[in-house]
């Protein structure tokens, strides 16, 4: 049974957990889009799914289950063919001897339940779970994806053998590919021509799998396809194109950014995945320590000043600053971004796409979003003296500026915009804030398991990290051996060990001392010995703390740092 928009005010406005404006403009959007109420208040940040869903649950009389926090064995999911549990929104999480434990969109469902009892023998008991998260587990039911394909090309690829005029079902097996790629959470899809073969590769926590092999006769099927979907020319074949378009999948888009170079074999695809649930994705969920979420939230609260995201390519910049940008939405202020190239429509917010054709460049385009009045400013990148110039001068002129920068660390950030050309004066007036960050595999919480470590092993272990074999040594003067974590590789990580990423953070908060320094043009082992000694806890304490804690390995710390 849905909730009317009555009994969510009830639970919502009244208990005091959304403004009954914020809901009011929630209604008219569901109204006008035709989609669900609860989907939108997810959607506007204006309340967190598993909270809401514990307050359906409240008001409907069912316990609620975070079916995202529960490790589910696949023979469970069997109990209820995958059509059933599609078609119902229900799923089996658990099983004892009172009986089973049915997770479900609609608890009240009397007949279902009554009737799966009488199949199954044993008492159902019911929990409410929401939407996203019955369909994360629904994702389980897929088949491995060398059977799929097998079953869909099977006989398109024995006609192509005998004539080229014979069509192959080039559709689904792109749909195929792409959906494969969202169920397992990739970022992007390489489809890469060889000699006598086409590699599909997915991008999966970072790491590139070799995932199917297809034969070469097909590839110039899936590459027009691809050219028709991304509205690129299917006739040209020795330039590099780049495109976009987008598809559903359990009621969630997915914007699909193309890129398609010609190489030595032919012409290679690159899909990049951009789903909406990373849109929805929270500073809480970055994998910030306490006290450094309390440093972001701090400063993200003044109303000028600069706040800098810094590390390598693929760290998770972007993420963090959108992150940040979700907090600062609100319809009293005026946020214009300029990207390269825009990963996510965000309502409510100004972006501007770079376009060097029309010298619409990080510097025209920063000029350009000042003189229209804004209050928050988000540069994608500072690449030149120019732009850093005008994104410190913004900053100083009341203007809450957030931009990415290559450093590696985040004293070293300060050195480097001052050999950009930004006078130090300029930056001890707007840096408040410098976020430097790694991005980390976590442990697949399926089949993790652990071991002791002895010295001895980290003497073995650590080499040319000096950094990180003080800090590891120094929980030996209390200790004899540490635990440390990992997984042991199952079918819901692929074997791999690891399932999702997180964040290792080094955050840096301007102090008058850090103002100083910077003044005098002082080098970045300076600047870090100060930040230390005001109690900043670097990238790789951070990370070892995530060693001990369970969620990464010391791999993956070891891996990151040496970047």
């Amino acid at each position: 049974m849905k909730l009317s928009e009555e009994q969510l005010k009830k639970i919502t406005v009244d208990q005091g957990f959304i403004k009954e404006k914020d809901f009011s403009e929630a209604v008219k959007e569901a109204k006008a889009k035709n989609k669900d109420l609860e989907e939108v208040l997810i959607e506007r940040n204006l309340i967190e799914e598993e909270q809401l869903g514990e307050l359906i649950a409240q008001e409907l009389g069912f316990p609620f289950v975070n079916l995202r926090k529960e490790i589910i064995d696949e023979e469970l999911l069997k109990i209820i063919p995958e059509i059933v549990s599609r078609k119902q929104m229900a799923v089996v999480f658990a099983r004892d001897k009172e009986g089973i434990k049915l997770a479900t969109l609609h608890p009240e469902n009397l007949d279902f339940i009554v009737n799966l009892e009488k199949k199954l023998g044993e008492k159902i008991f019911p929990y409410y779970a929401t939407k996203g998260a019955i369909n994360d587990i629904l994702a389980k039911y897929k088949k491995p994806i060398k059977e799929e394909f097998e079953e869909i090309v099977k006989k398109g690829l024995e006609e192509i053998e005998v004539s080229v005029k014979k069509e192959l079902p080039t559709i689904k097996i792109i749909d195929s590919i792409i959906e494969y790629g969202y169920q397992n959470k990739a970022s992007d899809i390489h489809i890469e021509p060889q000699e006598t073969k086409t590699i599909i590769r997915y991008r999966i926590d970072g790491v590139l799998h070799d995932i199917l092999e297809l034969p070469k006769a097909i590839h110039d099927f899936l590459i027009a396809r691809i050219k028709i979907l991304a509205h690129l020319r299917i006739d040209e074949h020795r330039a590099a194109q780049d495109g976009r378009f987008s598809k559903k999948f359990d009621d969630e888009k997915v914007d699909i950014r193309v890129s398609i170079v010609p190489i030595t074999k032919g012409e290679k695809a690159v899909l990049r995945l951009l789903s909406e649930k990373i849109r929805r994705f929270n500073l809480e969920d970055l994998g910030l320590s306490e006290n450094d979420l309390l440093k972001v939230r701090r400063n993200i609260e003044k109303p000028w000043g600069m706040i800098l995201a810094t590390g390598p390519t693929g760290s998770g910049k972007t993420t963090t600053l959108y992150a940040i940008l979700k907090i600062l939405n609100r319809r009293e202020v005026n946020i214009a971004t300029i990207e390269d190239p825009v990963e996510y429509d965000i309502e409510g917010i100004n972006q501007i796409q770079v376009d060097p054709t029309t010298n619409l460049t990080f510097a025209e385009g920063l000029k350009a979003i000042v003189r229209q009045d804004p209050d928050i400013i988000m540069v994608g990148e500072i690449r030149d003296h120019e732009t850093a110039n005008i994104a410190t001068n913004a900053a100083l002129t009341g203007h809450l500026v957030l931009s990415t920068f290559h450093a590696n660390d985040a004293p070293s950030t300060l050195p480097r915009l001052i050999n950009l050309g930004v006078e130090p004066f300029l930056l001890a007036s707007t840096v408040n804030l410098i976020i430097a960050q790694r991005l980390v595999r976590r442990i697949c919480p399926k089949c993790i398991t652990s071991r002791v470590l002895k010295k001895e092993e980290i003497l073995k272990t650590i080499i040319g990290l000096p950094d990180v074999l003080e800090k590891l040594l120094s929980l030996f003067k209390t200790k004899e051996s540490i635990r440390v974590y990992f997984g042991k590789g199952c079918r819901l990580c692929h074997d791999s060990g690891y399932l999702g990423r997180v964040g290792i953070f080094e955050i840096l908060e301007m102090s008058e001392p850090i103002r100083e320094l910077v003044m005098k043009r002082a080098d970045a082992s300076t600047i870090r010995r100060e930040a230390i000694n005001e109690k900043m806890t670097t990238m790789i304490d951070d990370g070892l703390n995530k060693v001990l804690a369970g969620i990464t390995t010391l791999d993956e710390i070891l891996k990151a740092t040496r970047e």
